[in-house]
């Protein structure tokens, strides 16, 4: 429209007369779209496109420079450490820059709206909390910011004081040629000065986007108040119109033009009404006429969820792109728009969307945070792996090789459990596996290991460390850096940190958690967004951009109150009365600013709106101007309304149950539950007896573990759980009584606590973990020590972690096993006895599932342990050392060793001779447990009440 204005305008005129014409616009993009459409039209020369920074350049040549807004951030992040040190509850450290950033912020705002810093400092805050005090008084140290605002203006300060100039200048002596400023509503103080200094040329003008001409002259009188009318969406035209010294009757049309829906646009009209006159509703909407017309374009989409609302918004989108329709997703919830393109992948879709990435999750971004962090605390096999595994690690030459090594690091750290790798560890991998390369674990060493630095350390050095790092760290084992500073992202991240070694002597020492904090939220306010890869007709815009184009369908996407209009950002400085007080914007004024986005958006020739009715915490809320729409046209039924509304939803409803469609997918008939019988010359011909009760209880995990030969993945991050406490335990209990037997030593609470002080300190790098468990081992030490005195009364050990192993000829089948300990008795009998960390399984549960202490003591008797000759075995006995510790012997008088090897000896025929099926689950304590193997089994398809169904495999 306003293209066309401009040629009708100048229709008849000599062609250099639109060369003079002067176009001010506040976006780069409102200018791409005018000379795109001076493109497609007929041949003619262009106007003066000019943004309003490059427009009040002219005027601004001696002007001060503007201060670089990082270098401000970074003086203030001084000024703001130095008030947390002194009252510390003011806010975390962490959000030392976010406060910088907000406090620059404000700084900026007050320039545009012309508020001196004395006008905070005259604040009435004695009805207000403490808080808000002290936010006054810090006011009082960052003055000078302000007070130097003529000599270091900052770019806000410096643009307004160009358009002062530049208003002055024209008071005296106007253009000679048309000055026209088109797609701004004046809802900043700098434009509003501008707009004002326009309308006063002789040949200037203002283009308002999105004026109401349906709106009456009553209800504009009525707008004046500011606290009842700032967010409706003409408001801001009110307070230029006011400006001006004139009303909404002497605006005049900018070009003719139809509206896609002159009825659509009366009826959103008398929606937005203030608050204060939606009496009107009842008075005007019978003249709107039937509503069926109104809304015939209108699909109304309430989603259960705000994944579904993506789905049906990619789903429309992705139909648009079929049909060569130009479709514009308009909302300003980034997380809705990224869910979208997520969700049009499935179709090979990327749409073009303004905002871009956010620089901190592009691969350059997320690459030097991880850098960051190798020097804030010590290396971990998760931190190592995730740098290694990275696109942009080892990408100057040879990533192939690199990748390959990092797999063979990868699984040789999961296998030694190494939780935190240094650069010993790191050589040992390499003496250990053949396959890694020598020179490149040097490389893994030398850029990984030892990084960490602490204390206060000047920022320029801190990032000079951090960006060497990072370019050796991409390079690789070459020269350069690799990918790094390569592609859109990588350009835009080296702008970044050369912005940040400009200024980083301002910032004084920092940590290195403030430096990964402040980096990251640098970072944060940055996007990068590359212009070629998006679908020509598939787009997403914010509501800024929305302004100055047009789609075929707009879809305005997560319309609740929270996302459009936004939830107001918190303000630590200042409060809204404050903010009143003083004469800054206001929450309702950005309000008002996204009610005209909403009512601009809303005329185009087709419309989706779209929300979720739940949120992942809870039901949410219709935004303020749907539930207005909604409820004016359910208020007129004579006019058609509510069945107008009933089609919105239909059609609404219709693309949900596509997307229901799409989500359906055909069932499949249930997995049986397995009971494979593997050939007789695969099947498992040894076991330890700690799997006997595994054999016994799932017999599926010995199939899939010494048939399949498959072996659950060991954690990359070693924890301190029970497997490791046991393990610790043995290893004490083993120390304790070897010495004690060696050396004659006694077995005292004393000596307990020192042998665990050292293996914890060996064995157990979590502090949190070593306290916890030298706290339990001195609650069971007296446990220990008495039970340990009973059993030096009854025999004397002979043999720790004895090793132990017996065959059944008849099956060519081998039992083998290690016993914690043996005691021998003064009548040459055995003991044998086994550490429990957990509670001891019971008599019937040894007598029927968990038979380890049963089998070992008839491998003693059967002469099975090596060096141990064949004796009667006494006792055999669980050591519990729990919480509540309790010893628990085995039931060797009610069951035999010659019973048990006996049953054993049947169990262990039934699989390899007889062709039992290795049942999955089919003994398991609980159906709670977890099995290794479930998911192979498939286990959730089928239950325990399901019947094993065999299958002979060949």
């Amino acid at each position: 429209m306003l293209v066309d204005g401009l040629r009708s305008r100048m229709a008849g005129e000599a062609p250099d007369k639109m060369a003079r014409v002067e176009v001010i616009v506040n976006t780069a993009r409102m200018a791409r779209r005018i000379s795109s459409l001076f493109d497609d039209g007929a041949t003619t020369l262009l106007p003066r496109l000019r943004l309003l920074g490059d427009f009040s350049r002219d005027v601004s040549a001696d002007l001060p420079p503007a201060a670089s807004p990082l270098r401000q951030r970074f003086e203030l992040i001084q000024l703001i450490t130095r008030l947390l040190e002194r009252e510390p509850d003011l806010a975390s450290r962490a959000s030392i820059y976010d406060l910088a950033d907000s406090l620059a912020g404000l700084f900026d705002e007050m320039s545009g709206e012309g508020v001196a810093v004395d006008a905070i400092e005259a604040l009435d805050v004695s009805d207000q909390s403490g808080h808000w005090a002290r936010a006054q008084h810090f006011f009082a140290i960052a003055r000078h910011f302000l007070e130097n605002v003529d000599s270091a203006p900052g770019t806000e300060a410096r643009q307004r004081m160009a358009i002062e100039r530049l208003a002055t200048k024209w008071e005296t002596s106007p253009p000679h040629h048309p000055v026209i400023l088109a797609g701004s509503t004046g809802s900043r103080g700098t434009m509003m000065l501008l707009m004002q200094a326009v309308a006063k040329l002789p040949q200037g003008a203002i283009v308002l986007p999105g004026f109401d001409t349906d709106m009456p002259t009553s209800v504009w009188t009525q707008m004046a108040d500011a606290m009842e009318a700032e967010d409706h969406p003409q408001y801001r035209f009110r307070k230029l119109m006011d400006n001006l010294s004139i009303g909404a009757q002497d605006v005049a049309e900018w070009h003719p033009c139809t509206p896609p829906s002159a009825v659509r646009n009366r009826l959103v009209s008398l929606a937005m009404r203030p608050a204060p006159v939606t009496d009107q509703w009842l008075s005007e909407g019978p003249s709107l006429g039937p509503l069926s017309e109104a809304s015939q374009d209108i699909t109304l989409i309430e989603a259960t969820t705000q994944r579904e609302e993506a789905l049906v918004i990619a789903a429309r989108m992705r139909k648009a792109a079929q049909d060569g329709q130009t479709c514009a997703l308009i909302s300003p919830d980034r997380m809705l728009t990224r869910q979208v393109t997520a969700a049009l992948d499935r179709w090979r879709i990327v749409p073009d969307d303004s905002a871009g990435q956010p620089l901190q999750l592009s691969p350059p971004g997320r690459f030097l945070r991880h850098v960051s962090t190798l020097f804030q605390r010590k290396l971990t096999s998760e931190a190592l792996l995730t740098q290694l595994k990275h696109p942009l690690t080892h990408s100057g030459s040879d990533r192939g090789s690199h990748l390959l090594w990092t797999r063979e690091l990868e699984l040789w750290i999961r296998r030694k459990a190494v939780t935190y790798p240094d650069a010993n560890t790191l050589r040992m991998c390499a003496v250990t596996l053949d396959s890694v390369d020598d020179s490149w674990i040097e490389w893994v060493a030398d850029c990984f290991c030892d990084k960490e630095l602490h204390g206060e350390i000047e920022l320029s050095d801190r990032l000079e460390e951090h960006i060497t790092l990072g370019e050796r760290i991409a390079a690789g084992q070459s020269d350069g850096s690799g990918g790094l500073w390569q592609e859109a992202a990588g350009r835009k991240a080296r702008k970044v940190v050369d912005d940040l070694q400009t200024h980083a002597s301002v910032a004084g020492p920092i940590t290195a958690q403030d430096y990964g904090d402040l980096f990251g939220a640098v970072l944060a306010h940055e996007e990068v967004r590359d212009r070629d890869e998006g679908h020509p007709h598939i787009l997403i815009w914010g509501t800024l951009e929305a302004r100055v184009q047009g789609a075929d369908l707009v879809i305005l996407g997560g319309l609740n109150e929270g996302s459009w209009p936004e939830a107001p950002s918190p303000d630590p400085w200042l409060n809204r009365k404050m903010r009143h007080d003083a004469g800054l914007l206001l929450p309702e004024r950005r309000i008002g600013l996204s009610a005209h986005d909403f009512q601009q958006a809303v005329g185009a020739p087709e419309v989706w709106i779209t929300r979720a009715i739940r949120s992942d915490e809870a039901e949410t809320v219709p935004s303020r101007w749907v539930n207005r729409l909604l409820n004016l046209m359910g208020g007129l039924p004579e006019q058609g309304g509510a069945d107008a509304l009933q089609e919105m939803r239909a059609r609404g409803q219709e693309w949900i149950d596509r997307i229901h469609t799409l989500e359906t997918f055909r069932e499949e008939t249930p997995a049986a539950r397995p009971s494979p019988i593997p050939p007789q010359a695969a099947r498992p011909r040894q076991l330890s007896v700690t799997e006997i009760k595994r054999l016994i209880r799932d017999p599926y995990a010995i199939y899939a573990k010494h048939v399949l030969r498959l072996r659950p993945l060991d954690p990359l991050m070693r924890t301190p759980d029970a497997l490791l406490r046991g393990i610790i335990v043995h290893e004490i209990l083993e120390q304790l009584i070897k010495e004690s037997v060696e050396q004659g030593i006694a077995v005292t609470r004393q000596r307990i606590l020192e042998i665990s002080e050292t293996v914890l300190a060996q064995n157990v790098p979590w502090p949190t973990a070593r306290a916890l468990w030298k706290a339990r081992l001195e609650r069971i030490s007296d446990h220990i020590v008495a039970g340990e005195a009973q059993r030096r009364m009854r025999a004397t050990p002979v043999a720790f972690e004895a090793r132990a192993k017996d065959r059944i000829e008849v099956l060519d089948f081998t039992l083998t096993g290690t016993a914690d300990r043996l005691d021998r008795t003064p009548e040459g009998d055995l003991i044998l006895y086994d550490y429990k960390t957990g509670s001891p399984p019971s008599q019937d549960e040894q007598t029927h599932f968990d038979k380890q202490l049963l089998l070992e003591a008839a491998m003693a008797e059967r002469g099975g342990f090596r060096d141990i000759d064949p004796a009667k075995v006494a006792d055999a006995v669980y050591i519990g050392l729990g919480p509540k510790p309790k010893d628990q012997p085995a039931p060797l008088s009610e069951k035999p060793i010659e019973d048990v090897w006996e049953d054993f000896t049947r169990l262990i025929a039934a699989y390899l001779s007889d062709g039992k099926g290795f049942t999955s689950r089919r003994a398991m304590r609980s159906e709670a447990d977890d099995g290794d193997y479930d998911q192979l089994a498939r286990f959730g398809e089928w239950d325990a009440t399901d019947d094993p169904e065999p299958e002979a495999l060949t």
